[in-house]
């Protein structure tokens, strides 16, 4: 669309919307829309990245679906724009606005960012700035919407709090509500005229609101009120609270009964195909087992599950309102749900006779594994795609995955029988203690799988081995460890693909350059903040494309921001030590990725000495 037609186009929606019927105006199916004059509050659900994407996320249905549900709210959506979207946006001298009503974001009582991805972060910068919001929290006055952040992203939110004006961890459906309604309520308390909520008064006035929010909910998390500490030679020494009446450290927010919070039934059917074209339906949150590497496991906690009845009623709702032809079972690890395979018999019961696939995307490798191929015909993907992580047993004890090979092999068998061709496999470059003899195994275990591919079919297997480059992550026992090099990890990634023989066997490696960018936003404290402005002020834009991302661009703002890249992934933190994310709270906390901790040095040792 030409620049001086998507302009006419937007000038129209936005002079027009208040004029025009809501259900006039076009938009996808499900969509909900309000008069904003009906309701008590505005909230606008900011996904930073590209409508393909954010639009695949089950979290912001969810919250949608959950807002929209209350009378007396409207929630409406916005994603980052594509840069020429961007660019035109700024020559017509027009705000980022929310899809369902056009309405400016600044307009809004509440920007809630669901923060998925470190390397998005520039993306926020964007959506506020053309928004018409302060980018710094201290800028902004009470006439602005309260930016509020989760996801995540959020259990290290230092390298962006200086941009958010609230952090929650833990659970969005309890969370959120309450959030939003004491923002209304205290700031409203607060204004007695227009005055008050603009300039220096609006701004002292936000400070005495957000100070109050903090104060009152254990898990809202309000930056501003904690200054960071430093030792003499730059590294991270503690954060101190400015305000006595603001928590120590923040608690997660949790749901106790997951069965009773409604699955979004009448989910947005987006008008192009996105990443993930499907209903998704999760059916359990956390996860039952305690991997190292893993921080979802740790912050998802306790495990949740829904009933088999639940979640199948709810299928079909979602199904009749969307006409979708797959519905993906979500969890951490799906095959774990504990009434598995009644679930999955009971859907395909319901679903097979509607031509509707079954999916599920997230399976352990476990004596389960053989069931779910006999269970699930293969469909139109034909593939199965699991995670072993590694590729030696030794190296599984170490990161804390107990499977099993065998299991492996048997599954994937059973699969082939039963007409899956294509087998993906997710595994990780650079753990700790990683030897030229597990890069070996990744190899062996893909092309064993597509030899046994070769047996059931009388073809190879197409085995795709995705390496993904390790980055130790907050709340995990692994938070004390640095990462791997560059010049390491670029060394592995030569090996493997040297080392694939089997023409139907593909090595496909993630970014070095992204990955350790991914380490630095994740590990960082609040000095990074300054190195992710000025990347953006110098033109990082979706650096999570790979056609965008300027690795240079970003390791000289880095530099001339005067973080350190070394000290912040490379070098090992001592246990003593206060992390730059310690004061965000996880369920069993400290004590547990402590002693996990320790156990993974002593076995580390044990597997040095067995050489």
């Amino acid at each position: 669309m030409k620049n001086d037609r998507l302009k006419d186009y937007i000038v129209r929606r936005i002079l027009h919307r208040v004029q025009m019927p809501a259900q006039y105006l076009g938009g996808e199916m499900n969509v909900v829309r309000k008069d904003h004059g009906s309701v008590a509050g505005k909230l606008c659900l900011a996904f930073p990245d590209a409508y393909t994407i954010g639009m695949s996320h089950h979290g912001l249905q969810v919250l949608y679906t959950l807002m929209n549900a209350r009378p007396d709210w409207v929630c409406e959506r916005v994603f980052a724009p594509w840069p020429d979207m961007e660019s035109a946006l700024r020559e017509a001298d027009l705000p980022l606005y929310g899809l369902e009503s056009f309405t400016p974001l600044a307009d809004f009582d509440v920007l809630g960012v669901s923060l998925q991805y470190e390397v998005c972060y520039t993306n926020l910068l964007t959506i506020l700035d053309l928004g018409g919001i302060a980018l710094h929290a201290q800028d902004r006055t009470l006439a602005d919407p309260l930016v509020l952040a989760g996801g995540p992203c959020a259990q290290n939110p230092e390298p962006v709090a200086i941009f958010l004006d609230l952090v929650v961890t833990g659970d969005g459906e309890p969370s959120l509500p309450a959030i939003c309604d004491l923002w209304l309520k205290l700031r409203e308390e607060m204004v007695v005229d227009e005055g008050q909520a603009t300039g220096d008064a609006g701004r002292r006035q936000r400070e005495r609101v957000l100070a109050q929010l903090a104060a009152q909910l254990p898990f809202a998390y309000a930056p501003r009120f904690y200054e960071p500490e430093y030792f003499d030679d730059g590294r991270y020494a503690t954060l101190n609270r400015t305000r006595t009446d603001v928590p120590e450290t923040i608690e997660p927010a949790v749901i106790g009964d997951l069965d009773a919070i409604p699955l979004p039934t009448r989910p947005i059917v987006p008008f192009n195909e996105c990443v993930h074209d499907r209903i998704a339906i999760e059916i359990m949150r956390g996860c039952p087992w305690q991997c190292r590497f893993c921080q979802s496991t740790v912050i998802k906690r306790p495990l949740r599950i829904r009933q088999v009845d639940t979640i199948v009623d709810a299928a079909l709702e979602s199904y009749r309102n969307t006409g979708y032809n797959e519905i993906s079972l979500l969890s951490l690890s799906t095959s774990d749900y504990p009434h598995f395979e009644e679930l999955v018999t009971r859907m395909q019961e319901v679903f097979q006779p509607l031509g509707v696939n079954i999916s599920v995307p997230s399976l352990r490798v476990n004596e389960q594994l053989k069931s779910v191929a006999r269970l699930i015909p293969a469909g139109r993907r034909n593939g199965l795609t699991l995670a072993p992580e590694v590729a030696r047993d030794d190296m599984r004890e170490q990161i804390r995955k107990k499977i099993k090979n065998q299991d492996l092999y048997d599954g994937c068998r059973v699969a082939f029988r039963h007409g899956f061709q294509r087998v993906k496999l997710y595994f990780m470059c650079g753990l700790p203690g990683e030897r030229p003899v597990d890069l070996d195994g990744i190899v062996e275990m893909s092309e064993r799988i597509a030899r046994i591919g070769k047996e059931e079919m009388g073809r190879y297997a197409r085995v795709t081995a995705s390496v993904s480059n390790f980055v130790p992550k907050a709340h995990t026992p692994y938070q004390w460890n640095g990462m791997q090099q560059r010049e390491y990890l670029q060394w592995a990634h030569r090996y493997l693909r040297n080392r694939c023989r089997m023409r139907s066997v593909q090595v496909k490696c993630h970014d070095v350059e992204t990955s350790l960018l991914e380490g630095v936003l994740s590990r960082g404290d609040r000095r990074t903040a300054a190195a992710i402005e000025l990347a953006w002020r110098r033109g990082a834009r979706m650096d999570s494309w790979s056609e965008r991302f300027d690795a240079e661009l970003w390791w000289s703002a880095m530099s001339d921001a005067g973080v350190d890249v070394q000290r912040t992934i490379h070098q090992p933190y001592e246990m003593a030590n206060r992390l730059p994310w310690d004061h965000v709270n996880v369920k069993y906390g400290r004590p547990f990725l402590e002693k996990e901790q320790r156990r993974s040095v002593l076995q580390l040792r044990e597997m040095a000495g067995a050489k």
